[in-house]
């Protein structure tokens, strides 16, 4: 993959700022797979979204991630630094893309379905409904209604199948000894990342119209800081944007509910 130059950053950024954090997803993914029909990605399993979002970060920014997260015992801030290479673990080689489970067939899930779940407000409800979307055999009334063990079995099954889907790891706190897990979201990650690098671009002062040798991508990166500039943009109006590659459209009520 081909290290992103600062306009290609900036030109992803324009795109994906007023989107719901699903279809950065599937943008941030569509831009590091562009082999890839643009319609297929919000059918890839949620591993390989994630999968291909974090080598996307690699080629952008290293592999070293430097974040934190509050403890849940004490509140205390605790610095974390993890490798890319680290924490995604490997996939069977031919990839599962069904399982057997509680005695039916699953396929893992996708980004179509996080978005018919996303209006759900109940964690358990949304997760038997995307077991509901996710059965092969057409029993999707059972899935929803199936045992906590048999979700569990399933849900195990699918973590085999697709085991980036969940990328999380546990954390404890030195000040009160506190053992929590701590999930990482990839693209929320990369996304808070090309937005805090992209606001930095457009404020670069360097980056004068009359500061001569720009090249072609600092003359693009010129003309966007004079356009923003110029409409004074604010991030509510960055929110009124058109969605030219959205998730919503495969589920238009769930995903405007959650970003309205």
């Amino acid at each position: 993959m081909r290290k992103p130059e600062a306009h290609d950053l900036l030109a992803l950024w324009e795109r994906g700022a007023p989107r719901h954090p699903l279809d950065r997803s599937a943008l941030l993914c569509a831009w590091a797979r562009p082999e890839l029909p643009v319609e297929s990605i919000a059918d890839l399993p949620l591993g390989e979204i994630t999968a291909s979002v974090l080598r996307l970060r690699v080629a952008c920014f290293g592999e070293r991630i430097r974040a934190h997260v509050d403890c849940e015992g004490c509140g205390e801030r605790l610095q974390l630094s993890v490798s890319i290479p680290d924490v995604l673990q490997p996939v069977a080689e031919p990839v599962l893309r069904d399982v057997e489970a509680g005695g039916a067939r699953y396929r893992p899930p996708c980004l179509r379905d996080l978005a018919a779940a996303a209006g759900e407000r109940d964690t358990e409800r949304a997760a038997r409904l995307l077991l509901a979307r996710c059965r092969l055999d057409g029993g999707g009334d059972d899935a929803a209604r199936s045992s906590e063990l048999s979700v569990l079995e399933i849900e195990n099954a699918l973590e085999v199948a697709d085991p980036n889907a969940d990328i999380a790891f546990e954390v404890r706190c030195e000040a009160c000894g506190h053992l929590s897990t701590a999930q990482l979201d990839a693209a929320e990650l990369l996304w808070d990342e090309i937005d805090v690098h992209a606001r930095a671009l457009l404020a670069d002062e360097r980056l004068r119209p009359n500061g001569g040798g720009l090249g072609r991508g600092r003359s693009t990166l010129v003309r966007r800081r004079a356009h923003y500039r110029r409409r004074a943009v604010s991030e509510r109006e960055i929110a009124g944007g058109r969605h030219d590659f959205p998730v919503s459209r495969y589920q238009p009520s769930a995903i405007q509910c959650q970003a309205s």
